[in-house]
């Protein structure tokens, strides 16, 4: 952002006119506005007027009288007072400028300046304040130009909150005390045109990611209650990640969307895992005739739980201890690692402990009322007296 519009800040505010001077005067208002803001760290308007010149005021007829041409007055300008090179100095394979101007005690003010001197062509010498007028005035050191109009910037460093949030403070605050005449606008610029432009992609790429691992995961289970019930591991996940990042006090930012964008993928496929246990706990005690009541239901999906606790600890302690250490990381780059890394970690945490308690609550749930146990045929004698034997002589 900096190399394509100069801003070399959070934020920046571009004011755009016609007038140097008004668009000065419009950024110290905004300026001194901005200080109060909760989370202004710094907020500097650019002296767009601020830079001094020394004008040399050529007067023709002066010139013609002594034969001299605006081009012979100009040359001595940029040759006596300026410096030009003349030609080049050969030192074996290097090449160094021979640059030809006047003493620095003889151009160092004004005064002195007055008193160069010009060749005229009857070979007289005389100084150039006969022939020009020599004045000092003030300007802008550099224009700025944006989408056709005259610039300037206010430069504001945000600290201790949301670049979102503060922007949309200091529109508000902005649009109502600051009053800015025809033809002058504001745009909004730095790292918070680029969040502008995340925010826009993200309310595309969120829905995207939660639709596909729908799709994936009905593709996988054929059942809208099943895929459904796993997609409840990304809600699990997410309170974990906002509360970690609340402690950490980070702000919601590009790196810690893609962190719960990752963070959704891996709950999800923790979700899968325990639904596939409960559902071969479940069918296992059903094929083997040990599923008649509600009390057969809740063994099974205990047992389908507790088989999953292993492999969901060792994932989960996995991807802690992996994303740990970016944690303590310092460097290049390590303030987005941690953003990234965030997420996942305070999602892990979360999803492990709520997936492993409230989703087989939830199957226990779903199978007691799909399919009510209480209307299952109840075993006859002859089934009683089947198992009896198989009992027996086993």
């Amino acid at each position: 952002e900096m190399l394509a519009t100069g801003i070399r800040s959070n934020l920046g505010i571009q004011i755009l006119g016609p007038d140097l001077a008004e668009i000065e005067r419009i950024g110290l208002e905004i300026e001194g506005l901005l200080q109060a803001v909760p989370g202004t760290r710094s907020a500097y308007a650019e002296r767009v007027t601020g830079g001094y010149y020394l004008d040399v005021h050529i007067n023709r007829e002066e010139a013609a009288r002594y034969g001299l041409t605006v081009e012979d007055v100009e040359d001595v300008i940029e040759s006596a007072i300026g410096g030009k090179n003349i030609t080049q100095t050969v030192e074996g394979r290097e090449r160094y400028p021979v640059n030809v101007r006047y003493l620095r005690e003889l151009r160092d003010d004004p005064e002195a300046l007055r008193r160069v001197l010009i060749a005229t062509p009857t070979g007289t010498q005389i100084p150039i304040a006969q022939v020009a007028h020599i004045t000092m005035t003030s300007g802008p050191p550099a224009i700025r130009d944006e989408n056709g109009s005259l610039a300037g910037i206010v430069f504001v460093d945000v600290t201790g909150r949301d670049l979102g949030g503060y922007v949309a403070e200091v529109q508000r605050l902005v649009g109502e005390r600051v009053a800015l005449p025809a033809g002058y606008s504001l745009a909004w610029g730095g790292q918070f045109l680029y969040l502008e432009r995340a925010k826009a992609r993200l309310k595309i790429v969120v829905p995207v990611t939660i639709v596909l691992i729908f799709v994936l995961l009905y593709l996988n289970f054929g059942s809208v209650t099943r895929s459904l019930i796993v997609l409840l591991s990304v809600p699990f996940g997410v309170v974990g990640a906002v509360v970690f990042l609340y402690l950490l006090h980070y702000h919601l930012s590009v790196a810690v969307w893609v962190g719960i964008i990752a963070l959704a993928g891996v709950a999800a496929e923790t979700g899968v895992v325990m639904i596939i246990f409960l559902d071969e706990a479940y069918e296992r005690r059903q094929r083997e005739g040990r599923l008649w009541s509600t009390a057969d239901l809740r063994e099974a999906v205990i047992e389908g739980a507790v088989q999953r606790v292993r492999p969901k600890m060792m994932t989960a302690s996995a991807i802690l201890l992996g994303l740990l250490p970016i944690m303590w990381s310092h460097g290049a780059g390590a303030d987005v690692m941690k953003r990234i890394a965030a997420p996942m970690i305070g999602g892990m945490i979360s999803s492990t402990i709520l997936t492993l308690l409230v989703i087989p609550a939830i199957y226990a749930l779903w199978r007691g009322c799909s399919v009510p146990l209480a209307d299952r045929p109840l075993p006859t004698n002859a089934d009683l007296a089947q198992e009896s034997t198989s009992i027996s002589e086993s």
